[in-house]
């Protein structure tokens, strides 16, 4: 067991950078002791022990516990001995922590919550419960805590009878004295308002009953909380009224207090009520209406009640879609005193909106367009002004209109002293425009009471083209074509291009921020007469402007700065030059290895620190981009990158090697085949079969592709037992990870159809073998039908002659199986195969199921039972006629890949980030020989006229009625 004093030791060397890599080395050795986690826990817990070091501890302990407690197929990696001793002692430990050290150790319980508790641990809410105290506010604080960590898990789950036992077993134990500790923490309010100490402690308590309240109910509305309904919401909204000087600092501007975070949590609550509760909180909507508005009314403009005027302004607009209370808020008078009093004064910028623009432009954009400003004061405005819209569109659009008028005619009389009023009357007109939400080909609808174009040709382009009295207003003219590009033609977006690429010379940051991301949006959209094109194409803008685009976009990022950090502070300008490129395809001919060699550049300077995850993938797909539309010049391409991809391996830059491995498998994947296997290539294939290259979770998929890769390239590589137990070992590995098994599967197609068969014969049986172990030990429905789709494979290759050297067909698979066990095959088929046919639901996998078991039948059915052969046929005839199996679509490439790119999350980390640009597709044996559905079906014929005709007509005979009604009307 590891010795306190030791671990104290090592995590002290973990925060020192120049021994932390040896120290996190030497944490990990200690892992596999008995002892060790508690030993962590133990030093968390010691007040003599630094607090950094024991913040090191327990966040050490908290990814401990996320990686190792449970596994991905349900077995413990931690001791039972150590599994004890944590749930006996984390919880009083937790509750006597410093907040720092609670939170790492909360979210630890809520980790180990999700598998032990209830079931396993079945003494936890009583544990709780008893501790409960009104004695010491301090260990009260603690258990609340835990009480929420555990609690707040149910929060995003579905609903499931498993879930709701788990809630009512909780109820049962804690619902009452969680009650009563509430009447008793507002009792103790009233009784201190004058104890600042004690107020603040009591208030901290509030607090998370307040989350716990709304964990109680999140899922359904528990009978006791409908119950005691009256005691537990007067109390929570007499405090959406509360002041105390004594919590409240008003020179304060940034930082919330404990107030406001009380506030915002029952704003949070309320609307839970009010939105899935309100039959039973209907007694109470109008007062929360009442008080919701005058604390909108009275709060201050500073930037720390921000979320709570956002949720505030959020509730209203639940309430305004009630239809119980829309009339509230449909006449004249009321949707004047909204604007003058809520709306305007939320959505007129402030002294610290302007200061975010100039000193923090990137966060601006960011928050501005990815909609993380989700808890802004404007756009909660704004969405509350657009359900008010919804409610009686005429009424409020002729009343924005007349503000938007007054504050056009104020800003044309004094546009340097008015120009906030211009930004607000664009800010509401773009809000009242607006239908639906801003989707990637932006607004899909507009107000027909306004004219979109107008507003665009008179107030918009003038600020598009000319000089503007503030930046922002610059900012607001293009955002306007972003928002509003999906209403222009294409004619009329080509016209804007050039304007809009003016910008780029504009020294503000935001300016070429926003006009950056409004380009590639523009170039995004897809015709709108048939959503599977692009609207543009590379034959609809000149190399020249693609060029010029490209270079000014270039010459940006270099302009941000030489540290790695600072070049890849903003990932609008890369995903711009990626979406160029992708549209510009294989125009770009003579600036190719330029345009390359920039991003290379690029690529060798974040390296040395990566920073930007999404800057970071937009960089490697825009080179995959150019590799993949001039797949000749690949190894040009090669020789350009080759040293600063395998110096990404060399320096063990973690965040980056997966996008290595994937290049470097392209690569090989369309390198001259009439070349010899580069060297750096055949000196990576130790390597790559090496376990420390695979322990890391985002590295699998990419080495797996490129030792695939090298396979399929060189097989003769893999002639003998020593070259080839490694890979097997590699796929073993794969196979048997519920995670990673689907790749284990593509490995081995792989593996299969390339490396010589009499080089793989002493290993059949054995790697059959693995896959029925799998089946019996671990069968998963997703790893049932990757089986079944694999072994239609291996006997559909005979369509594919040039992939099939092996000479694979059903009867080579059938007669493995029979090798091992006789009678296995038919089994398979039972168990396995006839119970799965209708469970696909994947256009491919169909047509290779259909392929591979008509192959089955009549290769081998002298040695199938009839039985099986005719549940088979059956089956196959019923998915032959199923309105599921149709011709392929025609679908524009870049269309898929657009949505993807649009769609994907990037981050570093343990994920695998796959580059879409360059994604190898599951091999389809059948994709070149069986193009529709009616080659599919005159396939299937043709096999089965290839069976014994007498043997065929028995068979038909037996057919169910609706069989028979099919082979009639595929004219069999």
């Amino acid at each position: 067991m590891a010795e306190l004093q030791t671990v104290v030791q090592v995590l002290e060397r973990s925060l020192d950078p120049r021994s932390a890599k040896e120290a996190g080395g030497v944490l990990k050795g200690m892992e596999t002791e008995i002892g060790f986690p508690i030993t962590l826990l133990h030093v968390v817990a010691s007040d003599n022990t630094p607090l950094a070091i024991r913040l090191a501890g327990a966040l050490y302990f908290k990814n401990l516990v996320k990686r190792k407690w449970i596994d991905e197929n349900g077995q413990y990696q931690i001791s039972k001995q150590d599994i004890d001793m944590i749930k006996a002692e984390i919880v009083q430990l937790m509750i006597v922590l410093p907040d720092s050290l609670q939170i790492q150790i909360g979210e630890a319980i809520s980790l180990i919550a999700e598998s032990e508790f209830p079931n396993l641990w079945g003494n936890l809410i009583d544990e709780l419960v008893s501790k409960l105290t009104l004695e010491d506010l301090v260990v009260n604080k603690g258990v609340l805590k835990v009480a929420h960590s555990i609690f707040k898990r149910w929060r995003p789950l579905f609903r499931s009878d498993e879930l709701f036992l788990e809630i009512k077993m909780v109820l049962d134990k804690f619902v009452i004295p969680f009650m009563e500790m509430l009447k008793s923490i507002d009792f103790l309010i009233d009784q201190n308002l004058q104890d600042g100490a004690k107020l603040k402690l009591l208030f901290e308590n509030l607090l998370l009953m307040v989350k716990i309240y709304y964990d109680l109910n999140c899922q359904d509305i528990p009978e006791f909380f409908e119950d005691h309904i009256s005691e537990g919401m007067t109390i929570l909204l007499k405090y959406l009224k509360f002041h105390s000087s004594l919590l409240e600092d008003s020179d304060e501007d940034d930082e919330m207090d404990l107030v406001i975070l009380v506030k915002v949590n029952i704003c949070d609550l309320i609307q839970l009520y009010t939105t899935r509760y309100e039959e039973e909180f209907k007694k109470y909507i109008e007062l929360s209406i009442q008080i919701i508005w005058d604390l909108l009314n009275n709060i201050s403009i500073q930037k720390k009640n921000d979320i709570l005027v956002s949720k505030a302004l959020q509730y209203m607009t639940c309430v305004v879609n009630l239809s119980n209370y829309n009339a509230l808020f449909s006449n004249e008078d009321a949707v004047n005193q909204i604007t003058e009093k809520i709306i305007l004064p939320n959505i007129t910028l402030r002294d610290s909106d302007l200061e975010i623009f100039e000193d923090d432009p990137i966060e601006y954009t960011r928050r501005d367009l990815e909609g993380s400003d989700v808890d802004s004061r404007r756009r909660s405005a704004t969405e509350f002004l657009r359900s008010l819209k919804e409610n009686n569109e005429n009424l409020v659009t002729a009343i924005m209109m007349e503000y938007i008028n007054h504050y056009l005619k104020s800003y044309s009389e004094d546009p340097s002293g008015n120009w906030k009023l211009k930004d607000i009357a664009i800010y509401l007109f773009c809000a009242i425009a607006s239908k639906g939400s801003i989707t990637n080909s932006g607004i899909t609808s507009t107000n027909l009471l306004v004219d979109v174009i107008k507003f665009f040709t008179e107030f918009i382009y003038p600020d598009l083209v000319g000089q503007v009295a503030n930046p922002i207003l610059k900012v607001d003219s293009i955002k306007y074509i972003y928002i509003f590009r999906n209403q222009l033609t294409k004619e009329q977006l080509i016209e804007t291009l050039p304007l809009l690429t003016s910008n780029f010379n504009d020294g503000n940051y935001v300016v070429y921020t926003y006009t950056s991301v409004t380009i590639e949006k523009i170039l995004s959209l897809r015709n709108p007469s048939n959503h599977q094109e692009m609207l543009f194409s590379k034959n609809d803008l000149s190399v020249a402007v693609l060029n010029d685009l490209l270079m000014n976009l270039f010459k940006l990022i270099f302009k941000m700065g030489t540290t790695p950090e600072k070049l890849s502070e903003n990932e609008f300008l890369m995903k711009c030059i990626m979406r160029i490129l992708l549209i510009s395809e294989d125009s770009l001919t003579s600036t190719v290895v330029q345009v390359l060699q920039e991003l290379t550049k690029i690529v060798e300077t974040i390296s040395k620190n990566p920073s930007n995850p999404k800057f970071s993938h937009y960089t490697f797909e825009s080179i995959c981009i150019i590799m993949k539309f001039y797949k000749s010049g690949i190894k040009d391409f090669y020789a350009l990158l080759k040293n600063t991809l395998f110096g990404i391996l060399g320096q063990d830059i973690q965040e980056f090697i997966p996008y290595s491995f994937q290049i470097l498998a392209f690569v090989l994947e369309n390198y001259p085949t009439n070349e010899e296997l580069p060297a750096e290539y055949q000196q990576l294939i130790k390597p790559l079969c090496s376990p420390q290259v695979w322990e890391f979770k985002g590295n699998i998929p990419a080495v797996k592709r490129l030792l695939s890769a090298i396979i399929t390239f060189t097989p003769s590589m893999f002639n003998n037992a020593e070259n080839i137990t490694p890979i097997l070992g590699i796929y073993q590995k794969l196979i048997s990870s519920k995670s990673n098994d689907i790749l284990g599967f593509e490995f081995l197609e792989s593996i299969m159809i390339n490396i010589d068969i009499t080089n793989l014969q002493p290993f059949l049986s054995e790697i059959f073998i693995i896959l029925l172990t799998r089946l019996k030990n671990f069968k998963t429905e997703k790893f049932v039908k990757r089986f079944i789709i694999f072994l239609s494979k291996l006997s559909s290759l005979e369509l594919n002659v040039e992939v099939n050297k092996n000479k694979w067909t059903s009867t080579v698979v059938v007669k493995i199986f029979e090798s091992i066990q006789p009678g296995l095959f038919e089994q398979i088929l039972n168990s396995f195969i006839l119970p799965h046919i209708t469970k696909f639901s994947n256009l491919t996998d169909k047509k290779i199921l259909v392929v591979g078991l008509i192959n089955l039948i009549a290769e081998n059915y002298k040695v199938i039972s009839e039985v099986e052969i005719l549940k088979l046929l059956s089956e196959l005839l019923k998915l032959l006629n199923s309105e599921s199996i149709k011709n392929y679509k025609t679908v524009d490439e870049n269309v898929e890949l657009m949505t993807e790119l649009d769609n994907e999350e990037y981050t570093f980390g343990s994920s695998f980030n796959r580059l879409n640009i360059i994604q190898l597709k599951p091999f389809d044996p059948v994709s070149n020989s069986i193009k529709d559905k009616a080659m599919l079906i005159e396939f299937f014929k043709l096999k089965l006229q290839s069976i014994d005709s007498q043997y065929l007509y028995a068979i038909m005979q037996q057919l169910d009625a609706e069989s028979k009604v099919i082979v009639s009307s595929l004219g069999m």
